[in-house]
């Protein structure tokens, strides 16, 4: 309901929905993580209030048949107008980006026709430490609805259920992601206390084995707002806090989260400490102390940390909002000799998005070499799928840049997202085709031959190498029935009492020693 309280472009359909409310028949819509915003509206009904005088919570949405002349409100393109111009579904979007903070966000209005009308009061403040604090220790249940065990349970369950959650919200503001609209840029975070007293709850709970599986958030070592200004005046409408670098008020400390980590880890009945959410690479490099990528390796990774550079090209990433293919290179190679210099056998795991608005063919091509270069195989691919309320989505409807009003090329062909795909796992040999396909389309051939700078061998080159595959599997067999034949002829050992330091040997039919 969050990212639907707007008209919206939804990518099943693939045509632009009107508001969620209207197709719900709700009266009102709560949008964020809404905790404030339930209890008053909880109060509200308590008191005989009609649901149809609640206008005046923040993080809530409703209908009118007109506006309100005593209330101010910023304007967004009609129902009919986004139906009509993918122009105006970008500026609309943008207009939303703009009046997402609590701090400086404007009540907006969006019209369907003259007798109907979506207002959008503005989000709920960022919760304070002791509100959180009291969110969490409620008294949960800790696990899925008992109606799920006819369908097998829930298999998630066993990723999240020894996890704790430190924190809200994302400064990090990717263009792919809806973070924004729902929990807001602000960090929000729960008290050491809190999340200890979670901790023991964890470890008594039946099939604890020691292990805590993730301490994070939406970004796990986000703990604080990026500056200190945020908690009165809001985050800036003009910049983003780490992209295309950070911001020089950034406020990049990790103190609190190691010391966090380390009253984890001192807890009776604990092995050890995970982390499994995102961690900003970028955000960590900004941190002068440089303490906390030791702690991280030493102490909570299980041999694999996974990443998102998401791609290298500059033009994908500019329109992805995420930091340049060299500030990856530099983690990594500081990742590496770390792990080096403890002595400790772990590996990075990238994550990378193909088909994202603004990637060209070239550019697949460009991050599949990439991929040659650092000799990483994904085993996974992440292919975008336009989901509401990312500004990603609107670009991929729109062809347009929300902030930038600039065209987007996007790959919204089936088989050309196919191929772009199929390059980030360009040495799968189903892939072959696609590849060679993309390679031909690109005017590519040049990765195509037997150069260590290739992505496909030839045809030649690539049954000589199935030639040799051959011949050892054949090796195999030969190998694998002389072993049986030379079993079948062997007797077996006979057991025999024996006394203590006495060496013995049996004999097969042959007389030969075993």
């Amino acid at each position: 309901a969050s990212l639907r309280r707007f008209a919206h472009y939804d990518y099943w359909d693939d045509k632009v929905r009107r508001a969620l409310i209207f197709d719900a028949q709700a009266d009102l819509l709560i949008y964020g993580m809404g905790e404030r915003a339930i209890v008053e509206i909880a109060d509200a009904l308590n008191d005989g209030m009609d649901i149809h005088d609640i206008t005046y919570i923040d993080g809530t949405v409703f209908k009118v048949k007109a506006p309100d002349e005593n209330l101010s409100y910023l304007k967004l393109p009609s129902y009919p107008e986004l139906q009509k111009s993918k122009r105006k579904y970008a500026e609309s979007f943008y207009l939303q980006y703009q009046n997402t903070d609590p701090f400086s966000a404007k009540r907006l209005l969006e019209p369907y026709s003259d007798h109907e009308f979506v207002v959008q009061n503005p989000p709920q403040k960022p919760l304070s430490q002791q509100e959180m604090d009291a969110v969490y220790d409620l008294p949960y249940c800790r696990t899925y609805h008992p109606s799920y065990e006819a369908l097998g349970g829930v298999p998630a369950i066993s990723e999240i259920q020894f996890s704790l959650t430190s924190c809200r919200g994302c400064f990090g503001a990717c263009n792919f992601c809806a973070l924004t609209f729902h929990q807001g840029r602000i960090i929000q975070a729960r008290s050491h206390e809190s999340i200890l007293r979670e901790a023991k709850l964890l470890i008594k709970l039946p099939g604890f084995k020691g292990y805590i599986h993730d301490v994070g958030g939406p970004t796990a070592n986000f703990r604080h707002p990026s500056c200190a200004k945020q908690l009165k005046y809001g985050v800036c409408k003009d910049r983003q806090c780490l992209f295309p670098k950070p911001c020089p008020n950034i406020d990049a400390d990790h103190s609190d989260y190691i010391a966090l980590l380390r009253k984890l880890r001192a807890l009776p009945g604990v092995k050890k400490v995970f982390i499994r959410s995102g961690i900003r690479y970028d955000y960590l490099l900004a941190d002068k102390k440089q303490e906390f990528l030791d702690e991280l390796c030493r102490y909570h990774i299980s041999g694999l940390l996974k990443v998102a550079p998401e791609h290298i090209a500059p033009q994908v990433l500019a329109r992805m909002g995420k930091p340049g293919k060299e500030v990856y290179l530099k983690f990594m190679r500081m990742f590496t000799q770390k792990n080096k210099e403890i002595g400790l056998p772990q590996y990075l795991v990238p994550y990378f998005i193909s088909s994202h608005p603004g990637c060209t063919l070239n550019n697949a091509i460009e991050l599949a070499e990439f991929l040659r270069d650092i000799k990483h195989n994904p085993e996974q691919v992440q292919d975008f799928i336009p989901t509401p309320g990312s500004a990603a989505t609107a670009m991929y409807y729109s062809g347009i840049d929300p902030e930038s009003g600039e065209t987007v090329f996007v790959a919204r062909n089936p088989h050309d997202k196919a191929m772009q795909r199929a390059l980030m796992q360009y040495r799968t040999p189903r892939n072959r085709k696609l590849v060679l396909e993309a390679l031909q389309k690109a005017g590519r051939m040049d990765l195509v031959g037997s150069g260590h700078k290739c992505l496909l061998y030839t045809e030649q080159e690539q049954c000589g190498g199935v030639f040799w595959v051959l011949m050892l599997l054949a090796a195999r067999n030969v190998m694998q029935r002389a072993v049986e034949r030379v079993m079948q002829r062997a007797v077996p050992l006979q057991a025999v009492p024996v006394e203590k330091g006495v060496r013995i040997s049996a004999a097969d039919s042959n007389g030969g020693m075993r």
